[in-house]
């Protein structure tokens, strides 16, 4: 009986001894698949301007300017300046289409020393596109676009902590009306928020002075959007950016900065199904809004390895001479197995009396990529150079 009650509890330890291997061996097989979370809107997370696309896509805890609103708000009470605006453009995978591009335009004004207030217009044209009927015939041509508005207020709540709050509606056009297979199309129409906290420090490096900052933004909760009356709606691209920032002068005209963020989309990672359209790995993305915020750290069907493969990296530096001419360069880095988007890229700043010029050049690792060659140019104005150069 001894004999028989030890060989039933081996087998039983065998059995969930090999139960466990394979589901880890499961769960690393998941883990390797492309699995990308894909939203509606997408354009709300393409970098509008050409520091921070300069600089690999970094910006939540960089120092302030006039391109804080899409980054981190919050940074804009401690900004060098009353008010200004800019105004920045890309054309968009031009290696694929020639009539794809991203305007933005923003602006700031302070209220007072610890206040302020941001909007900005975020537009995206996805060119012409030509429909037709089941028998190739064209019926109709039609100009697909999106566009984000957005207003932010900010508040410093010391000489060091700040936070902000911004509202956002967002419009995408895709189809203009046109139907298909007999379902009728309409604009998808989304009401979001970002909530965003900035610190910052100046700090001792040995002989030389520096700063040292960190920042926070959860980006675009909100509502779920939809094409079509009977479509289950999609999440937008609610996002979590964590970043820091160190500043160091070099000496009285010399300064450099390095700057890192990570990015998580807070939105369900699609399941796993199978052939009975049943979940076999993963959760439901069909939730709420909070509720798939939450779950979107942990329902990955390929377990705690997909999640970390879910989070993008993205490190810059930028050099500044006399606080005239910028050098920059950044790397931006995303699984391949959540969107492989690997790239490296440099940009250009000039700062004048009045304005400011930006300009970024993308270079992808990979060749044959269609975000090669991506540009993008900035112009800056700000008050106060502008009222001095009229006085």
């Amino acid at each position: 009986m001894r004999f028989y009650k030890f060989l039933f509890l081996w087998l039983g330890i065998t059995l969930c001894g090999s139960q466990i291997l394979i589901s880890q061996i499961s769960r690393d097989e998941l883990a390797g698949q492309v699995n990308a979370i894909q939203t509606a809107v997408p354009f709300l997370t393409i970098t509008p301007d050409s520091r921070a696309g300069g600089m690999g896509d970094v910006g939540v805890a960089t120092t302030p300017d006039i391109n804080s609103q899409h980054w981190n708000a919050a940074k804009y009470p401690f900004i060098n300046g009353n008010g200004g605006i800019a105004l920045s453009y890309s054309p968009w995978l031009r290696n694929l289409v020639n009539d794809i591009n991203l305007a933005y335009l923003v602006g700031y004004l302070r209220i007072n020393k610890l206040q302020t207030v941001s909007m900005s217009l975020r537009y995206f044209s996805l060119g012409n596109i030509v429909f037709t009927d089941d028998w190739g015939n064209t019926t109709r041509s039609f100009n697909p676009n999106e566009f984000a508005v957005d207003a932010a207020y900010a508040r410093a709540f010391s000489e060091k902590v700040s936070a902000a709050l911004a509202f956002r509606f967002v419009y995408s056009n895709l189809t203009g009306g046109t139907g298909a297979d007999g379902t009728d199309t309409k604009p998808g129409i989304s009401y979001a928020a970002d909530l965003s906290t900035y610190y910052h420090t100046d700090v001792n490096l040995g002989d030389k002075n520096g700063r040292v900052a960190f920042g926070a933004n959860i980006s675009n909760i909100g509502t779920k959007m939809s094409y079509t009356p009977n479509q289950e709606p999609d999440f937008v691209p609610i996002n979590l950016r964590l970043g820091g920032s160190l500043g160091i002068d070099l000496d009285k005209f010399n300064t450099i900065n390095i700057s890192a963020d990570i990015n998580k989309l807070l939105v369900p990672t699609p399941p796993i199904y199978d052939s009975l359209g049943n979940i076999s790995a993963g959760k439901d993305p069909n939730v709420s809004v909070p509720v798939g915020m939450l779950q979107s750290f942990y329902d990955a069907p390929g377990g705690i390895k997909e999640e970390f493969h879910e989070i993008i990296y993205s490190i810059g530096a930028e050099y500044w001479y006399n606080n005239l001419l910028a050098i920059r360069g950044g790397y931006f880095h995303e699984h391949e197995t959540k969107g492989n988007r690997k790239y490296f890229s440099m940009g250009l700043g000039l700062h004048l009396n009045v304005f400011a010029v930006d300009f970024s050049y993308l270079i992808p690792v990979y060749q044959n990529n269609p975000l090669a060659g991506t540009l993008r140019f900035t112009l800056l104005f700000d008050f106060d150079s502008f009222k001095k150069q009229n006085n």
